[in-house]
């Protein structure tokens, strides 16, 4: 059996390893594992992990990355695992009856799982007790407040960073959920309170996110709208050169990041770029210091709770999550938006 599986055709490693669904991190991990099986001249049904994190960590790659990718692999062998249709088709043209090929598939399936356990496959990743500040960017109200004034509004590609810069600190938004908003997300109720609606957090999971005394934010994106023109689809879209046209698909992830960087702050008497993920603890930071609950501030952000806890406590309401007035902006010399 175990000749008949190392000399049968197998289909290419990056046909099968492969997902087109996966997002971004997903797709280069799986990508990097599938060449080095080309390389090894592994077929995907032998895979050796712990031979790929040696790969890994002679490339230098820190513990915790290490770890990234091997879970993202074990999250794919997983999903294969459950289509047992494509083990029995790879075992369609050995010689025999059904029993023997099913022989082959649980073969298959045997080795696979070996090789997934992450026993298998240990990674030591170290722990911190204390993290730096400088690890993790939380910006005061008064580097807030500048960072949002940066971009200026009087020409059309600053007001859209503005409103970029403006929704991530007043919501807490991923760099991937800001890339994916319609204008509909923009105005949802809840209980009679305006929310912006993340239709796909991460794991797939829809959320409301009440603005309560920042919804002056909206004033922002508004004005971006209307001097863009744009009525419907995505909210954020990038400029063609020159900045007063607009391109037709909406601004991806690296174009978000690409807005932060052009807006350094001052942090300890240097310049600072701030990345999205780092509006977003400020976002958490100024609101549990605005005296926001830990929970209220879980939910807003999507973060994944404690299964038995929620079970306790139930759904928060949304009136506690309306964020308080935590930074201000002049949205006067918005009030007549000029056109494109």
């Amino acid at each position: 059996m175990s000749t008949q599986l190392q000399t049968r055709q197998q289909p290419e490693n990056a046909g099968v390893i492969l997902r087109p669904d996966a997002d971004k991190d997903s797709r280069y991990r799986l990508g990097k594992f599938a060449r080095w099986l080309d390389k090894a001249e592994v077929s995907w049904y032998a895979p050796d992990l712990a031979g790929y994190r040696d790969h890994l960590a002679d490339l230098g790659l820190a513990p915790a990355t290490i770890s990234a990718h091997l879970s993202t692999v074990r999250g794919r062998y997983a999903e294969l695992l459950l289509d047992r249709p494509r083990f029995f088709a790879l075992a369609a043209d050995q010689a025999g009856d059904f029993v023997s090929r099913k022989a082959t598939v649980d073969e298959l399936i045997t080795r696979i799982e070996n090789a997934m356990d992450p026993r298998a496959a240990k990674v030591t990743v170290p722990t911190k007790q204390d993290v730096a500040d400088s690890e993790h960017l939380r910006l005061s109200k008064k580097q807030a407040e500048a960072l949002m004034a940066a971009p200026g509004v009087d020409t059309l590609a600053g007001l859209r960073d503005t409103a970029v810069l403006s929704l991530l600190l007043c919501t807490g938004l991923r760099e991937q959920e800001l890339s994916s908003l319609d204008v509909d997300d923009l105005r949802q109720t809840s209980k009679g309170k305006l929310c912006l609606r993340v239709r796909k957090g991460k794991g797939a999971k829809q959320r409301l996110i009440p603005y309560g005394e920042l919804s002056w934010c909206l004033t922002i994106v508004d004005a971006w709208l209307a001097r863009a023109g744009i009525q419907d689809g995505p909210v954020f879209r990038g400029l063609y050169k020159g900045g007063q046209r607009l391109r037709p698909g909406r601004l991806s992830v690296r174009a978000i990041q690409y807005i932060l960087g052009r807006y350094p702050v001052v942090v300890d008497g240097r310049l600072v770029t701030a990345r999205p993920h780092d509006l977003r603890r400020t976002y958490a930071a100024r609101l549990y210091g605005a005296r926001v609950g830990l929970l209220e501030i879980q939910q807003n952000l999507g973060h994944a709770d404690d299964k038995t806890t929620l079970g306790y406590i139930g759904d928060l309401s949304i009136e506690k999550r309306e964020p308080p007035a935590i930074y201000s902006f002049d949205v006067g010399g918005l009030a007549q938006p000029r056109l494109l």
